[in-house]
């Protein structure tokens, strides 16, 4: 069994190489490395989690917004003049713009704030494979939210 994100959307890159979600070199490869370990435990999981936690006490909302919204900070300087996180679109990308869908349930986010980063994830949602995804994640998501509204 293979689990963290990271490591599987590695796989999955390498599995289909003609697909171009992937690196072929080394220097590459770690830069992919390093986006998917960003976004992961940067975004995901500092920033994201205790926002989408229905449990978390608003200090801990407020902590973690203001504590990692300076990544978002460093996306917008990254992305400004760039289509995608390397010079492809990758598995990162794909990882990336499902991190920033989660927006539209964290109100205290606001994307306009970004320009570069909102832009990025408006060219990356009209992709159609990420659009079909993220059609996809909405009906589960909304599937689940009523589900959760049954059992109460």
């Amino acid at each position: 069994m293979l689990t963290e994100n990271a490591a599987i959307l590695q796989y999955v890159a390498d599995q289909f190489p003609r697909a171009g979600i992937g690196t072929s070199s080394n220097v590459e490869r770690s830069r992919l490395h390093q986006w998917l370990c960003f976004i992961g435990t940067e975004l995901h999981k500092g920033l994201f989690l205790p926002l989408l936690d229905k449990k978390a006490p608003p200090e801990a909302k407020s902590y973690a917004l203001e504590k990692y919204v300076s990544r978002l900070d460093y996306l917008e300087d990254h992305l400004k003049d760039r289509d995608y996180l390397l010079d492809h679109f990758s598995v990162a990308d794909a990882y990336l713009v499902t991190v920033i869908n989660w927006t539209m349930a964290t109100p205290p986010i606001e994307l306009a704030k970004w320009p570069a980063l909102k832009a990025y994830y408006e060219r990356l949602r009209s992709r159609p494979s990420v659009a079909k995804a993220i059609a996809e994640e909405f009906e589960l998501y909304k599937a689940e939210i009523a589900r959760h509204k049954a059992a109460a």
